[in-house]
């Protein structure tokens, strides 16, 4: 193995162990707190964790495993049912985000009406859409026998080995990533935009009445006059930077492999296999950015975390107090005796 791919492997085990420890995290937390049961995101976010998980553990160690074998890791058959998984995961992770941010674009733009827009059956309607959407696309491309492994990329996915049925392959291919990739971006966009607006109209208002306040208050300490303006700049950047955190790492994981494979239709664009893996890498590692965007980073996964983190280090606390106290307990019987 070359420096390149010992490198590229080392990648893909990093990715498989943070995203591995992340998902379940959040999977725990999930299965933890009551309050995040109730809350009709946490629905979204569940599907989002499963679909991270089972690409960790079914699409990863095979692709490793092409990194370092340079060859399709087991038969045909396993190959085949892994490249379905990895087709109909990744669109159903995409979806998933594009939902949730159709969930918050209600929360925030209709706040009053959001409780009977966005139950419990309308997300496990939506959830319904996404995985009948998911699912078409590796049917029928499992049907015309367009799964199998991919040097390139070093994994089983999406691939066609008949010259005769390229232009097939290329029409399916675009309506693939037209109906997976490009339509979550606008979703993401639309929806994320309109959150933003709203978000900097509210920053206005306050901004109006802290300023009305500070001028009211005459004999204010200039540090608390300070503070009250750098918390106004903090708030307006808030919502920006949460936005685009959203957007942004939903691009930066997915165009490169999107655009990858859409260039690698062409006959006339060669495409280097090193920079093939490190698309597909990129792609894998929103299974990783993910459990962070959406949960882990929030105040009420933190708390939910740091609970279980605490109970589990007072419960062994107090067993190896017991057995401490035990021990002692032992030792002054046999000096007695």
């Amino acid at each position: 193995m070359s420096i390149w791919e010992l490198l590229l492997a080392f990648v893909v085990v990093l990715l498989m162990l943070v995203a591995l420890l992340a998902n379940v995290l959040v999977l725990l937390c999930f299965l933890y707190s009551a309050d995040i049961r109730k809350q009709v995101p946490g629905l979204f976010i569940l599907n989002l964790t499963f679909c991270n998980l089972l690409m960790t553990v079914s699409s990863m160690p095979l692709t490793l495993a092409g990194i370092i074998y340079k060859s399709q890791p087991g038969g045909d058959q396993i190959c085949h049912i892994v490249g379905f998984l990895e087709t109909f995961l990744t669109t159903n992770s995409m979806l998933s985000m594009a939902a949730l941010s159709i969930d918050r674009w209600i929360a925030v733009v209709f706040p009053l009406s959001y409780h009977s827009k966005m139950r419990y059956r309308d997300a496990a309607l939506i959830l319904s859409y996404t995985w009948l959407h998911s699912v078409s696309f590796p049917i029928a491309a499992a049907s015309l026998s367009w799964v199998g492994f991919h040097h390139l990329y070093a994994s089983c996915t999406l691939y066609n080995k008949r010259p005769e049925d390229r232009t097939q392959f290329v029409i399916f291919t675009g309506v693939f990533h037209a109906l997976s990739f490009l339509l979550s971006l606008i979703i993401l966009c639309f929806t994320y935009l309109k959150v933003l607006k709203v978000a900097r109209f509210h920053c206005k208002r306050i901004d109006v009445i802290t300023m009305q306040t500070l001028v009211l208050l005459v004999d204010i300490h200039p540090s608390v006059r300070e503070r009250c303006l750098e918390e106004q700049k903090r708030r307006r950047q808030r919502a920006t930077k949460k936005i685009s955190t959203f957007i942004g790492t939903f691009i930066l994981c997915f165009a490169p492999y999107v655009i990858t494979r859409l260039v690698e239709l062409s006959s006339v664009v060669h495409i280097n296999s090193h920079w093939g893996i490190i698309s597909k890498c990129l792609a894998y590692s929103k299974a990783v950015s993910d459990p962070f965007v959406y949960s882990l980073l929030r105040h009420q996964y933190k708390k939910t975390w740091k609970d279980i983190i605490n109970k589990i280090l007072k419960r062994s606390s107090i067993n190896s107090s017991a057995l401490a106290s035990e021990a002692h307990n032992r030792n002054i019987s046999q000096l007695n005796e």
